[in-house]
């Protein structure tokens, strides 16, 4: 009996390790970390979109690019609860500067981490808009009461069942996504688990709305097992904040930018359609946007050619500023 449960431990830690195996990230980053983590607030919800083997299957069951969701709570002095940054202490030994997040991994569970894990990563802030001081701090502690939850696999199950269901599949691996489990739930998923503590101060996020003979609304709350990250991108009750890695602000500032003028076509660094194998190589791959010169967008190569902005194109821009 030992033996079997040692080899059936070892069987799931390497399936595990399959599905959390990330391959190398060699796309240039379309997120500004340095930006995205300065204008990050406490309670915010980010988006990422995975490279992990786990990831590709939810990005095919969702359909959506973003795979991995998690909340950030700020730094240590950001919480206001003395009991609650006790508790993050005893999960991490962190620095007071430390801007932290709460998020569910596979074979870790819910656990809370530095954001600079992310750093290169894509991502996408999600704020709920008009949230209170007060509602964004128990949504926190929601996250801080349930760390040490595991990782639910099941319900990635669950869920690709649910969204492809089949008829002719026993009764027994029915969905089990509406079963009501008395007492604390002891598993969950990163999106699940936000879904949950934005109910407790009855935050929306993809609700459903009715409106009876009078003429009342009512919004029903969805299950909260069914939300994915991509329904916090969705939600009309999120603002979506990009900082992409080269930002524009000033009207018509996009004509500056310092398009390449050869004849390469690519996807990413090393997929690239040329007619000159030479002009390739002169291309170099950014890492982070803080290798990217502040005058770049000032100054234009000597071998491009300048930009006329004609006065058909100034008509164009007065239109979509009126």
């Amino acid at each position: 009996m030992f033996r079997f449960v040692k080899f059936k431990n070892y069987i799931w830690d390497r399936f595990v390790s399959w599905l959390t195996y990330e391959s190398p990230n060699h796309i240039t980053p379309l997120t500004s970390f340095e930006r995205l983590r300065y204008e990050l607030r406490p309670g915010d919800v980010v988006l990422v979109e995975g490279r992990s083997n786990v990831a590709e299957i939810i990005k095919s069951i969702t359909q959506s690019m973003w795979t991995h969701s998690f909340i950030y709570i700020g730094r240590l002095h950001d919480i206001d609860d003395p009991m609650m940054r006790d508790r993050i202490q005893k999960y991490r030994h962190c620095s007071p500067d430390e801007q932290l997040i709460i998020e569910a991994i596979l074979g870790q569970g819910i656990i809370i981490s530095p954001i600079d894990n992310y750093e290169g990563e894509h991502l996408r802030i999600c704020r709920p808009r008009g949230i209170t001081r007060k509602d964004s701090q128990t949504v926190i502690e929601y996250g801080i009461l349930h760390l040490g939850t595991d990782y639910n696999v099941r319900q990635i199950m669950d869920l690709a069942r649910f969204m492809f269901p089949y008829w002719f599949l026993p009764k027994r691996w029915r969905s089990t996504l509406f079963e009501h489990n008395a007492g604390r739930p002891t598993k969950t998923v990163c999106s699940t688990m936000m879904a949950e503590a934005f109910a407790k101060v009855r935050f929306p996020i993809i609700p459903v709305i009715h409106q009876d003979k009078k003429g009342r609304l009512r919004m029903i709350r969805s299950n909260s097992k069914l939300i994915t990250p991509r329904d916090f991108d969705h939600s009309p009750y999120f603002d979506v904040i990009k900082y992409p890695i080269l930002d524009f602000d000033e009207l018509g500032i996009y004509r500056k930018l310092p398009w390449d003028q050869t004849g390469v076509h690519c996807n990413a660094i090393g997929d690239s359609f040329y007619s000159d194998p030479e002009e390739a190589e002169q291309l170099t791959p950014i890492k982070s946007s803080d290798t990217i010169k502040h005058n770049s967008l000032d100054k234009t190569d000597s071998n491009t050619e300048p930009v006329m902005v004609t006065s058909e194109d100034e008509k164009e821009i007065k239109k979509a500023t009126n």
